[in-house]
């Protein structure tokens, strides 16, 4: 029997390969009250369905941990503190049903939240990903699928935004860390990240272009 593949499960591997494409809040401070608030936003806005913690079968003498399995739990942070990553599913605006992360990094006393999309789950939606984000489907070319997913990104940041001001988005391939608020305050950032930056008159969207 053929088995059917699927980029909306949560238990193949291969969802969960290739790196990472990235909506990255930079919160600001240390606040646990605050990350909750956002989590929570971030399901909503993004009409996240389920909320499962990765288990996980340990690796070693140099092989990686073997994704075995997920077990539904609360959405909060004390489940995503506890399991480092919360799982679900978002439909694109292709219509198709892929696998996403929730994760939080706290660095240098700061939260980032991020919302993230495995490429191996969106190279199984769409075949024009190809090999990005290298060679020749990286780049300009990229901007043909990437473009829909970053206007739905940065329209679920705009919908957090309003009831959690943070101080950076980001929207991109591995974007979660990039560059921070005030480094982009002293110059621009890579062409290839989309930008959420608050503004006296709300929160602007800066579309990327390479």
């Amino acid at each position: 029997m053929l088995r059917v593949i699927l980029p909306s499960d949560l238990n193949d591997d291969v969802n969960w390969a290739g790196g990472l494409y990235e909506l990255a809040l930079e919160l600001g401070p240390t606040d646990d009250a605050r990350l909750e608030q956002a989590l929570l936003a971030v399901w909503r806005e993004a009409c996240v369905a389920g909320c499962f913690a990765p288990e996980y079968r340990p690796g070693g003498s140099g092989t990686p941990r073997r994704l075995i399995g997920h077990q539904a739990v609360e959405l909060s942070l004390d489940s995503l503190v506890r399991s480092e990553e919360l799982h679900g599913l978002v439909r694109l605006p292709s219509g198709a049903d892929v696998v996403c992360a929730g994760a939080v990094v706290r660095d240098d006393e700061t939260d980032w939240l991020s919302l993230s999309l495995p490429l191996g789950a969106l190279a199984r939606s769409d075949h024009r990903l190809g090999t990005y984000p290298f060679g020749p489907d990286g780049g300009r070319a990229s901007l043909i699928w990437r473009r829909p997913i970053d206007d739905w990104l940065a329209s679920v940041a705009i919908g957090i935004y309003e009831e959690v001001q943070f101080r950076l988005g980001l929207i991109g391939c591995e974007a979660s860390g990039a560059l921070r608020a005030e480094q982009l305050a002293e110059a621009p950032g890579p062409p290839y990240l989309g930008y959420m930056l608050p503004t006296a008159g709300g929160l602007r969207y800066q579309e990327a272009f390479t």
